[in-house]
């Protein structure tokens, strides 16, 4: 007689190990990194065949240069917003005021270095204040008042600009670049260990804020305040409190992005500082896998949201597409990229393309 017994097992055995890659596939593609990080190989891969410049990397007066290097300084300022607006979020806000109080931070800024002697030690107390006072604000109208998130940043929005101009009478207000400014200078325009200045802050600032989210309870209370605001005041958690706290962190970092714009410019324009930018900020959150109705958040994620958009963006300048049309493309990706993080598209089209096969 033939003993069937040992293929038997060996398919008893193949059957569960092919199980297992197949759930740790479905397991990989719903991973919120997985499709920023894939859409950002795709960009780098069109840029090593049709722009191979882009990769070069040159060092002149002991600093980088380069279009890589060009992604990183640019892109500081998106990346340092997305991780403010990534907390936000979390709880279920928005914050649509970050690019007011960039302008806010930018005339105050301004202001001190060009009317008064007090030089940079005065300016960063003050543009804190500036930070607690908006991130305040934002926090009271939402948490005590129960106003829209929407609505109650809208307020900061569109009064934060007027302040901004009244602080500077309206005008451009110019800052020189002599000794007397070097260190405001050095936070736009500086070069630490070879890389930008604004590498370091938002590194840094990533850094502690992983900390803080990560290895202490913070990051969980945020959590759950945006996944069940009654359930987590049931629990004790201080949910109104951590709302304020997050819409200050958010205020605080358009602060920090507020000073790199001004810095690199020489001036606080108020008309033109922080256009557009709380939507950037918005979209690298979503592009990274945080979702808009709150609860589990990921700053990785929003680093690397911000990083592909600033990438894409210089793609397509390099590449010589016109400023008007390059929206268009940059809403493609975004779009794209949003729906293959939905699991439910991506169960339709495993089912198409089953059905296809199966024809």
């Amino acid at each position: 007689m033939t003993d069937h017994s040992v293929p038997s097992t060996t398919a008893e055995a193949i059957q569960p190990s092919e199980a297992s890659n197949r759930i740790s596939v479905i397991r990989l593609m719903g991973s919120r990194l997985v499709w920023p990080l894939v859409s950002l190989a795709v960009v780098l891969v069109f840029n090593a065949i049709f722009i191979p410049s882009f990769f070069a990397v040159e060092v002149r007066d002991g600093a980088f240069y380069g279009s890589l290097i060009d992604v990183l300084n640019r892109g500081s300022i998106g990346i340092i917003l997305a991780m403010g607006m990534t907390l936000v979020i979390a709880t279920g806000g928005v914050d649509l005021s970050v690019g007011s109080v960039m302008a806010i931070s930018g005339a105050v800024a301004a202001l001190i270095l060009t009317e008064t002697q007090l030089g940079m030690w005065a300016v960063l107390p003050c543009a804190l204040l500036v930070a607690v006072l908006a991130g305040a604000m934002n926090g009271v109208l939402v948490a005590y008042l129960k106003i829209q998130p929407i609505i109650a940043t809208l307020i900061l929005m569109v009064s934060g600009r007027g302040i901004a101009k009244f602080i500077t009478g309206e005008k451009i207000i110019t800052i020189g670049d002599d000794s007397y400014n070097y260190f405001f200078d050095f936070i736009g325009k500086g070069h630490l260990f070879g890389l930008p200045f604004t590498v370091t802050i938002f590194l840094s600032l990533f850094v502690v804020t992983g900390l803080f989210v990560r290895m202490t309870s913070l990051g969980l209370f945020i959590e759950s305040v945006g996944a069940n605001e009654t359930a987590s005041r049931a629990s004790g958690i201080a949910d109104k409190w951590i709302k304020i706290a997050v819409y200050i962190f958010a205020a605080f970092c358009a602060v920090i992005a507020g000073l790199i714009d001004s810095s690199n410019i020489n001036a606080a324009d108020t008309m033109n500082a922080g256009v557009f930018t709380e939507l950037d900020a918005i979209f690298a959150v979503v592009v990274g896998g945080t979702a808009l109705t709150g609860g589990r958040f990921s700053l990785t994620g929003s680093l690397i949201g911000a990083v592909l958009l600033q990438t894409l963006m210089t793609t397509l300048y390099t590449y010589g597409v016109p400023s008007d049309v390059a929206p268009v493309p940059k809403a493609i990706v975004i779009v794209a990229v949003c729906l293959l993080q939905s699991q439910v598209f991506r169960t339709h089209v495993r089912r198409l393309f089953g059905k296809g096969a199966k024809r």
